[in-house]
């Protein structure tokens, strides 16, 4: 397969965001069982609080979610995620920064949308709820399709696996008419996949600017930095940034993290080292 070009811009409901340097998207989660910091925010004015502060530390995109999604996490009814969520999606929205929805619930997608959420980050990639690319082409969302898998696989070519599931979003995404521009593609760091498959993953991402589309990478505090360092998800802020700022050197669009500022600081040296200056 030839490389595509990928957009210079992330659009979503008639505005978008540069891809001139990376982005950074802050994690706001409204839950009690997320692996990092799960019960933190619960408290819909924590949860604002959180979000304002990433968006002072240089946030370009906070990321809402009422759904822990790591692995063995309890699923949760869409009466519960909409109740957690309810209270906080507002307010977050009206900071003016732009506001993602991390759900792979149709519903929860059209009422965050309605609300005036401007991305949706579906951890199955349109492949979960049948009405999702339809949700997010009416509201004239970005779309971050991630790559997921039941379980890991040893023996499985990752880079052939989320390939076939990349191509297989895509082509929902473009039959529901939503353009390559709001789309992004996220190979799923730690989603049914082994550590060694994982730092693959990071070392060889430009294999998937093949797809024409921007690319996420979301590492923070996740159990491959444990692995290495030893330390638990509260001391995993070094390890984060080390991989993210391999992602973004070899291409990511955007990380997905916790500490925004450190990520935004590394975001801007990237940017200044690959442009070999200030400009």
């Amino acid at each position: 397969m030839a490389t595509a070009s990928a957009p210079s811009e992330f659009r979503f409901r008639g505005t978008g965001l540069s891809l001139k340097r990376p982005l950074v998207m802050g994690i706001v989660n409204v839950t009690p069982d997320s692996f990092s910091d799960g019960g933190r925010f619960l408290d819909p004015d924590d949860a604002v609080a959180s979000a304002r502060k990433m968006i002072a530390h240089g946030a370009d995109v906070i990321d809402v979610g009422a759904e822990s999604t790591r692995p063995g996490a309890t699923p949760v009814s869409f009466d519960e995620e909409w109740r957690r969520l309810e209270p906080a999606i507002g307010d977050v929205i009206a900071l003016g920064t732009p506001v993602s929805i991390d759900t792979y619930k149709a519903e929860i997608a059209q009422r965050a949308c309605a609300r005036g959420a401007a991305i949706v980050n579906d951890v199955w990639g349109l492949q979960h709820d049948p009405a999702m690319a339809d949700v997010v082409a009416e509201a004239q969302a970005g779309i971050i399709m991630m790559h997921n898998r039941e379980k890991a696989d040893p023996q499985a070519d990752i880079f052939a696996d989320i390939d076939r599931f990349f191509e297989r979003s895509m082509e929902i995404a473009e039959r529901a008419n939503i353009p390559a521009e709001r789309q992004m593609l996220d190979p799923g760091i730690g989603f049914g996949k082994t550590l060694e498959q994982n730092f693959s993953i990071i070392n060889r991402l430009e294999h998937f600017a093949r797809h024409g589309r921007a690319l996420m990478v979301g590492a923070s505090r996740k159990r491959m930095i444990g692995a290495v360092l030893s330390v638990e998800t509260d001391d995993r802020l070094y390890g984060s940034l080390a991989l993210h700022t391999i992602a973004m050197m070899k291409g990511a669009s955007m990380v997905r993290v916790h500490n925004v500022q450190p990520h935004a600081d590394a975001a801007r040296i990237v940017t200044a080292t690959l442009q070999e200056g200030l400009a």
